[in-house]
């Protein structure tokens, strides 16, 4: 990262400072000792006044050792630093400040702007990339929506967060495998086999069928209300499906087929991908190894003619594993699914991008994994606690009411896409009726505008799906962003000649453009703060603070109150200014892919 890059040269030039005023001690303490580069790095914090500089240095936890003030030492080692940048007769990237205790730096503007724009420019898309997950594999779970249910704008969040957090970990070098993990097992789909046998037909499966079955699960439980025994039939069902009962199998398989065919229409609209498909069912034939593994070690016990795990723990019910009946239940496939991922991949991290609402069933399922390894002694290395995240995000909510399949309130995606296509088509329409690849831009306006609306959220808040939110195209939005890199492609165009990074970066000496390069230089840590967060929305709010920061500089006037043109007859100026905006024009595109957006060259 950029500013990585100056930290480090700032640790190795006070280190050697420090060894250079006090060799004495440095001698004694040896070179692991308080005086090396590598505990200076690890010291170095941000100044809390902007003014003191971009890297601060407290000296506190030597003093013991120096023996002398603190005023005296920062002093010292700051002006043998700054004679030591200085010795080659070069302008210094970094001077050094004594400050209370600390050992402050400012960087220089100009050493920001050349290695900044130089990057960016000749790295392109791969500007920020990251080697920091090499050789580490990270798997991240999300969409998994259930058979026989469309897409609701319940599902929005999790295909588009789990999507965004795949893209953004390959970016940091790690091998990720994103997966899509459907709900095609359970009670529910005993509900969905006795809806069929009773309100279904062959019709059903002709003509929006995932609809239609929707509408026979809505029955299912409109009549459940009135009529008890239903449910019965239900599990009843589930069971047969569970034990081969080739008719049920065949209807349930029906059901599947028409549900990825439905799936995947949608996935191309958002453009989302997955690595690695499989549904709940692929791990019946594990879950008997699973319970008798844990039985073994004496964790299971029999409630009530269940088998249970008993989590003592007074704040989690105990976990459930299989029914009187003998079925299983989701947190058996879970558990199972957890340790078939282990055992295959040995991932660094395991993510679950699942709501809020699953947080006990999590819990659960991992303190039952932590008792397993606790009570098989397993060394570290082949323990997954602590490596499992679930990666919680709050509720899509309308008003004051959540969505249910359930009660037949669920607004269709694919519904809410198709109406922000066509509010983009009507936008452009009016502002470039000429406009080439009129709906292939539209369709990347509208897409982006929905995900956008949701990734610039922090991803624990709840978000109040509301149309005109939504679907606006001004403001802190996914269509300003892409509007703003249209811009840039525009200001490419007609400057209309080579970019390149060798330019004359001290004519970039205003405090608009400053802002715009300390900006680009940050995108390197804020894609590490969204991986460590598992949240794209600090890659969406840089985005926005980027954007604006380059549209304060286009729309800067001169002394005589006239935009400050960024192509000018001043050559060299020019070259500049453009070196600037391509970069701009770099970082949003790639931020954009990390989110899930395409970003359009006109709009």
């Amino acid at each position: 990262m950029i500013l990585d890059k100056f930290k480090e040269q700032f640790a190795q030039t006070v280190a050697a400072a420090f060894c250079g005023a006090y060799p004495d001690i440095a001698k004694a303490t040896g070179d692991h000792g308080p005086f090396s580069a590598s505990d200076v790095l690890k010291g170095i914090e941000k100044p809390k006044d902007p003014k003191m500089g971009s890297i601060a240095f407290p000296i506190f936890k030597y003093l013991s050792v120096l023996k002398s003030k603190p005023d005296v030492v920062t002093r010292t080692v700051a002006e043998a630093a700054n004679k030591a940048l200085g010795a080659n007769g070069s302008r210094p990237a970094l001077t050094l400040t004594s400050a209370s205790g600390y050992i402050n730096a400012s960087i220089d503007p100009l050493a920001v702007s050349q290695r900044t724009l130089t990057e960016v420019l000749t790295q392109k898309n791969h500007f920020a990339d990251s080697s920091i997950g090499e050789g580490k594999i990270n798997l991240v779970e999300y969409s998994s929506p259930n058979i026989a249910k469309t897409f609701g704008v319940g599902h929005l969040r999790t295909t588009i967060i789990g999507n965004s957090l795949r893209r953004i970990y390959k970016k940091l070098g790690y091998q990720v495998i994103g997966i899509n993990y459907p709900g095609d097992w359970g009670t529910q789909f005993g509900k969905m086999i006795v809806a069929f046998r009773k309100w279904g037909s062959e019709e059903t499966f002709k003509n929006k069928a995932v609809f239609n079955l929707i509408d026979l699960y809505v029955k299912f439980h409109a009549e459940a209300e009135k009529d008890e025994s239903l449910n019965e039939e239900a599990r009843v069902a589930f069971k047969q499906l569970e034990d081969g009962d080739p008719e049920v199998t065949a209807l349930w398989e029906r059901m599947k087929e028409v549900s990825f065919e439905e799936w995947d229409r949608v996935y191309a609209i958002l453009g989302v991908e997955f690595d690695l498909m499989y549904g709940e069912s692929f791990l019946n034939d594990k879950m008997e190894a699973v319970i008798e593994r844990l039985t073994r070690v004496g964790l299971t016990s029999i409630s009530r003619g269940a088998l249970i795990v008993d989590l003592k723990d007074p704040q989690l019910p105990p976990a459930l594993l299989k029914r009187q009946d003998g079925a299983t239940l989701y947190i058996t496939r879970d558990l199972a699914g957890l340790i078939y991922r282990w055992e295959k991949y040995r991932f660094h991290e395991s993510l679950y991008v699942v709501g809020v609402s699953q947080s006990d069933h999590f819990k659960q399922a991992l303190k039952v994994i932590a008792m397993l390894e606790e009570a098989e002694n397993l060394p570290a290395s082949e323990r997954m606690t602590g490596k499992v995240k679930h990666v919680d995000f709050g509720w899509v909510k309308f008003g004051e009411k959540t969505m249910s399949t359930r009660q037949g309130n669920i607004i269709f995606l694919e519904d809410v896409l198709n109406q922000a296509i066509e509010l983009a088509r009507t936008k452009i329409r009016e502002k470039n009726p000429d406009l080439k690849q009129f709906d292939e831009v539209s369709r990347m306006i509208g897409v982006g505008a929905v995900i956008f609306s949701q990734l610039s959220v922090r991803r624990q808040k709840d978000v109040n799906f509301d149309w005109d939110e939504v679907l606006s195209f001004e403001g802190e939005t996914g269509p300003y962003l892409q509007y703003t890199h249209a811009r840039l492609c525009s200001l490419e165009r007609v400057y209309g000649k080579p970019i390149t990074a060798d330019v004359d970066f001290e004519l970039l000496d205003r405090e608009e453009e400053r802002i715009v390069i300390e900006s680009l230089a940050e995108f390197g840590d804020v894609i590490l703060d969204a991986a460590r967060n598992y949240d794209p929305w600090y890659i969406s709010t840089y985005l926005l603070r980027l954007s604006s920061a380059f549209n304060k500089f286009y729309q800067r006037k001169d002394a005589s109150g006239r935009i400050d043109k960024i192509i000018s007859d001043n050559a060299d100026l020019s070259a500049a200014r453009m070196a600037l905006v391509q970069s701009v024009r770099i970082v949003i595109n790639e931020g954009l892919h990390l989110l899930g957006l395409r970003a359009p060259d006109e709009m």
